[in-house]
C-alpha cells in the first residue's frame, strides 16, 4: 500500500470556509487515479475554527 495526504486550506475573515467545488475536484481526480479517501479531518485554530482540513488516501502499488 501506499498513502496520500492532502490538505486543504480554509478561506474567510475567521477561516472555515471550504472551497467545495476545488474539494470535490480534487476528490475526483484522486479516485480516477485510483486512491481510496480514507479520512478526512479538520485542524482547529482558536475558538472552535477550522484552520486546515486533512484527507488521507490510499491505494495498492
Amino acid at each position: 500500500m501506499e498513502y496520500k495526504t492532502i490538505k486543504f486550506q480554509t478561506r474567510g475573515f475567521l477561516g472555515g470556509k471550504l472551497d467545495t467545488k476545488e474539494f470535490e475536484l480534487t476528490l475526483n481526480k484522486m479516485g480516477n487515479e485510483g486512491w481510496e479517501l480514507i479520512s478526512c479531518f479538520d485542524t482547529s485554530q482558536s475558538q472552535g475554527t477550522t484552520r486546515d482540513v486533512l484527507t488521507v488516501f490510499k491505494r495498492k502499488k
